[in-house]
């Protein structure tokens, strides 16, 4: 079982605290699909109360990155082959939305927020420092739909990166370290090209890129979780004319 330790927490309400530490675990898989989140003992680890534990499991719950079992608990989401792939093709469309109104709605102090984002990242190219960077990758994208100024929009995609198995992705790094520098390299220069269009206001670049960027997550889903590419083609058929269009 995975340990959080009490540093882990910050200073927001105590609930939110607790839920964003086991939400660091379970993206950095320290926590893996079908284990089980036992009150008690992350209550013990962190030295807090059961209480706000609880209300940090319901958020995971209603985040749809956990799920409750009845009469017997909480534990992190197993993802069937159908919800990876279902999951896989939201992303794409949400991605494609927002790209476009981010492009054309984007502020200069957004513009510098993502960039500040990304020189952090740089921070972190270690296989031990993945959590970070994994983390910090999923905030790049989280301020991005921020930038589009749709609340709804904004909504949907929190729930849909959230029942992305990030998880999935990051676990191939442990089995395989060779590939972290590469992968490393290949997030920046795909994270700088969507930059780019939204300093441009491209907004048809800006779909382009951050597509290729999802549709790059497909390519490991394939290659490292035997996922079928029939059906992650079949997802990215239904947005190809997105990209087609912005060339």
């Amino acid at each position: 079982m995975a340990s959080i330790a009490a540093k882990e927490l910050t200073h927001k309400p105590l609930k939110e605290e607790i839920y964003d530490a086991l939400h660091r675990q379970i993206i950095a898989g320290k926590y893996a699909p079908g284990d089980w989140l036992r009150q008690e003992d992350i209550a013990s680890q962190m030295g807090v109360s059961m209480t706000p534990v609880r209300e940090a499991l319901d958020l995971l719950v209603a985040k749809g990155i956990a799920e409750r079992v009845p009469y017997r608990g909480v534990r992190v989401r197993e993802m069937s082959e159908k919800d990876v792939v279902e999951a896989y093709g939201m992303r794409l469309i949400l991605e494609a939305m927002i790209a476009k109104e981010a492009a054309l709605n984007i502020s200069q102090e957004q513009i510098t927020n993502l960039a500040a984002i990304m020189d952090e990242m740089d921070r972190h190219v270690e296989l031990s420092e993945m959590p970070q960077e994994r983390q910090l990758s999923r905030e790049f994208h989280a301020a991005i739909a921020d930038a589009s100024g749709y609340n709804l929009l904004i909504q949907l995609y929190a729930i849909v990166s959230n029942a992305f198995p990030d998880w999935l992705l990051y676990e191939a790094l442990y089995r395989k370290p060779e590939l972290v520098s590469g992968s490393v390299a290949q997030t920046h220069d795909e994270h700088a090209k969507i930059l780019e269009a939204f300093k441009k206001r491209d907004p048809d670049k800006a779909i382009k890129v951050s597509l290729e960027h999802v549709m790059e997550s497909g390519r490991w889903l394939e290659t490292y979780r035997d996922i079928p590419a029939k059906l992650l083609r079949e997802k990215e058929k239904q947005v190809s004319h997105l990209i087609k269009k912005s060339k």
